[in-house]
């Protein structure tokens, strides 16, 4: 063959070289050009088609690499046999099935959310883009299965100055999101468990634990937390708590109450108390209340913490501090698994930490909550005689409790009317027998001041009888 007719645009954003390619290699995969062909010379079809010789050696060359074709010395290019080569072509797309759409409201009041728009794009782009400026082949590579020791360590000095956590870094082990980390943990601890929880509870953790087949019972709480006397009576051997903020509740457990706990992890061999920090972060009265884990003596609580609440969910970067004498069954039965987060995301938060950009985003973000949470208790002060606030001063919610004679889904419902959602504490409860008067969850991180002043107006007079 001594030419190619191609129709060239030099206007196209796409390089001629590569118009050139594209259209030889659709070509060959159609079977317009059939195997053993012979090409016009480089020579040739660069006077053809009235461009540079270089132009067409670079798409020669790219076909040459992908073994679109093959160079013969002396004799030319010609097709190359194509069937063991990948070919992947855009399928045509199917009608959707139409799905509901999920109804947005004007207010959500959501519990779980995350101010995004203060993350810190500047900041993560410099990281990121300095972390890839060397071409460096070993970040593509299989990490640690725990994750980077850099990134351990940053965790754990982290963990030791923000929450008093005692540990080395030989004890951290990655994770991309808590539920992983749970899965992870049920390899390590096996299954002949029975797993006690704080009731209401952190319904994401119950419902994991649940679908791994462990069994669970519920325990009641009191104004300090998790009942330990029911606790002692459930025959329960590993306690699952949120004794820093807990979730939904708010509750933060007193010092007497935590001692108890690691009394009762301590009364027999087997025992553990599984600590997720959740919300520790986010503290706005008093000082910071230090982790169970920096009290525990024996070598009894599993510590775990997350990136996704005071970063950004979409990181899916989550982590637990092993007992030493978790350590040992960890590297015996669960060390083959890889690290399920890129070295590239490890690295971006390892700097993120040790530069002291977190320490800053944290202070901004703590000062941001900080002030919707005072506008929203302001906001509230008219529904003070229907309803008591608690689950304040941390956080980023706050619990109504309203008399007795209201109902949370008439609560619900007249909030829905007026497009504005909240969430009732039932939702968190793991039995539903339980007679308690209604109980609404107000979330304040991804609404702003004037929208919670408004949305609250709305709702102190939709829940007026």
């Amino acid at each position: 063959m001594n030419e190619l007719t191609i129709n060239l645009n030099s206007r196209s954003k796409k390089p001629l070289y590569e118009q050139i390619y594209d259209h030889i290699k659709s070509d060959i995969q159609n079977g317009r050009l059939r195997y053993g062909e012979k090409l016009p010379s480089t020579r040739a079809l660069s006077k053809h088609l009235e461009v540079s010789r270089s132009t067409v050696e670079l798409a020669y060359e790219q076909l040459l690499s992908e073994g679109y074709i093959e160079s013969a010395p002396y004799r030319g290019f010609f097709v190359a046999q194509i069937d063991e080569l990948y070919q992947l072509k855009k399928e045509e797309k199917k009608p959707e099935r139409k799905r509901e759409k999920k109804r947005i409201y004007r207010y959500d009041f959501t519990p779980n959310g995350v101010d995004l728009n203060r993350f810190p794009y500047t900041v993560w782009r410099k990281l990121s883009k300095d972390i890839l400026l060397d071409d460096r082949t070993e970040l593509f590579r299989s990490g640690d299965p725990q994750g980077e020791y850099g990134f351990r360590g940053a965790i754990c000095n982290y963990l030791y100055q923000a929450r008093g956590v005692d540990c080395s870094p030989e004890q951290i082990v990655i994770g991309a999101g808590s539920d992983y980390i749970l899965i992870l943990l049920s390899m390590i601890l096996g299954k002949e468990h029975t797993i006690a929880f704080e009731d209401p509870t952190y319904k994401q953790a119950y419902r994991v634990i649940q679908t791994l087949g462990y069994e669970t019972v519920p325990v009641t709480m009191d104004h300090n937390g998790m009942r330990i006397s029911e606790l002692e009576d459930s025959e329960a051997d590993i306690a699952y708590v949120t004794p820093s903020h807990q979730y939904p509740t708010g509750i933060v457990m007193p010092i007497k109450r935590r001692m108890e706990l690691l009394k009762w992890a301590y009364g027999k061999e087997g025992r553990y108390i599984i600590e997720d920090d959740y919300d520790s972060e986010f503290r706005y009265k008093g000082k910071p209340i230090p982790a169970l884990q920096g009290y525990d003596a024996e070598d009894k609580v599993i510590y775990l913490g997350t990136f996704s609440k005071s970063i950004a969910p979409a990181i899916r970067l989550s982590y637990m501090v092993l007992p030493k004498s978790l350590l040992d069954v960890y590297r015996t039965k669960v060390n083959f698994i890889n690290s399920t987060v890129s070295k590239v995301d490890q690295m971006i938060v390892q700097h993120f930490i040790e530069d002291g950009y977190y320490e800053r985003h944290l202070n901004k973000t703590r000062a941001l909550y900080k002030n919707r949470h005072d506008v929203l208790i302001d906001a509230l002060k008219p529904l003070a005689d229907i309803c008591a606030i608690s689950g304040e001063h941390a956080g980023v919610h706050i619990l109504l409790t309203f008399e007795k004679g209201w109902n949370e889904n008439e609560l619900i419902e007249r909030a829905k009317k007026e497009d504005i959602r909240v969430y009732g504490l039932s939702d968190y409860r793991i039995r539903k027998d339980t007679d308690e008067r209604a109980t609404i969850l107000l979330g304040y991180a991804n609404m702003n001041e004037e929208d919670i002043k408004e949305a609250v107006g709305i709702l102190n007079r939709c829940w007026r009888r």
